[in-house]
């Protein structure tokens, strides 16, 4: 799994980058996964809800996407792995649901 952080207008502390480390690890426990690209911007200082994930998921044949707002970085980062936990999930619940046991007895 390739990995790209991509900050926006800040640097990014090296507590902000070893929390994304412990929550881009619980995505390699998905091995169809190419890459991930993560881009960190801060949307309106002014406001509360001004910090922006955009997690973008490569697949082979399919991009999972998930951009959240939030009051802090770990809050919408947060957001967004869970976010596409649930979707890579659900893609490999669907795989194994159709494959149903043929019964050839008669």
């Amino acid at each position: 799994m390739n990995f790209k952080l991509q900050t926006i207008h800040f640097n990014a502390a090296e507590k902000l980058v070893a929390y994304i480390d412990k929550k881009m690890s619980k995505l390699e426990k998905h091995d169809n996964i190419l890459n991930v690209e993560l881009t960190l911007k801060v949307v309106k200082p002014e406001t509360a809800n001004n910090k922006e994930a955009n997690l973008h998921v490569s697949l082979p044949g399919r991009k999972i996407h998930a951009e959240k707002v939030a009051d802090t970085f770990e809050e919408a980062i947060d957001l967004c792995v869970d976010v596409v936990r649930r979707e890579l999930t659900q893609n490999s619940d669907s795989k194994t649901k159709s494959k149903t046991p043929v019964d050839f007895s008669m």
